[in-house]
């Protein structure tokens, strides 16, 4: 199979531990589109977050952002944006306890506090620094996501299986890293966004092939061509796909370029 399309996570994925693209990642990126296949991203990230991605990659697509609940180019346009039903945003927010709560609206990241062990590497994620506030209901009708933060992962589990059990069918709930807990629009999640993606490159999914790490990468990996998890990804993750590639700290993206999707160029 000729993959035309390849559609990548960012953090744990496309990036090392220090949210930094390495020389071999660029360098692979250029090879794979030299040779006619389409890249693009698909992240948890804010918008904010996905732009320097694109511009240091020189993304021209169409790009993801909050698990594919925004849909947006490099130049600012906006294709499609799915914000989380405001019932269930205020439902979730007065469910959370003992956890730092994160909510993105207005391109803008609000949080409970800017301390805790993952507030750098958010800043790092997100290109902005937080807004701290304790009164979020301002926000709620318009939020592209909710994240609940701790590394307890009982807390998580147990706020996942609570928000499951109240609002199942209204929004998409997963873990985008193992302590942190994210609440999207129902159609804002992996396997939605990167339909969508397929659609704008013009592309069916049979020739999309698609790389991650985490559980909300799951829908993504479930619906493309060719699934492709990470060397760190988690041993449910790895078993969902159909090759498993080293860990973003040995440059795993540029090994599925060079071992799986150019090699299949050559064989279509």
């Amino acid at each position: 199979m000729k993959y035309r399309l390849l559609v990548s996570d960012v953090d744990g994925t496309l990036v090392d531990t220090q949210k930094q693209l390495t020389p071999a990642t660029i360098d692979a990126v250029a090879r794979v589109r030299a040779a006619g296949v389409a890249f693009t991203v698909i992240s948890a990230r804010p918008r904010s977050g996905v732009v320097p991605i694109g511009e240091a990659l020189a993304i021209n697509g169409p790009m993801a952002a909050f698990n594919g609940g925004t849909i947006f180019h490099r130049d600012g346009r906006v294709d499609v944006q799915h914000v989380v039903d405001p019932a269930v945003a205020r439902g979730v927010i007065a469910m959370a306890t003992d956890v730092d709560i994160w909510v993105f609206a207005d391109d803008q990241w609000f949080a409970s506090t800017d301390q805790g062990a993952h507030v750098g590497s958010e800043r790092k994620a997100a290109n902005q620094e937080p807004v701290v506030r304790r009164d979020f209901a301002d926000l709620l009708d318009r939020a592209d996501k909710i994240t609940f933060v701790s590394d307890t992962p009982a807390v998580l589990n147990a706020l996942h299986a609570r928000i499951e059990a109240d609002f199942a069918g209204r929004a998409t709930v997963a873990l985008s890293q193992p302590y942190y807990l994210d609440v999207t629009a129902l159609e804002a999640n992996k396997g939605a966004g990167v339909a969508a993606l397929a659609t704008a490159f013009g592309m069916p999914l049979a020739e999309v092939a698609a790389i991650g790490d985490q559980a909300n990468d799951l829908p993504m990996l479930a619906c493309v061509g060719l699934a492709i998890a990470m060397g760190n990804a988690p041993d449910h993750v790895q078993a969902a796909a159909a090759h498993v590639t080293a860990a973003n700290t040995a440059d795993g993206v540029a090994l599925a370029i060079d071992t799986l999707i150019l090699p299949a160029l050559e064989f279509a």
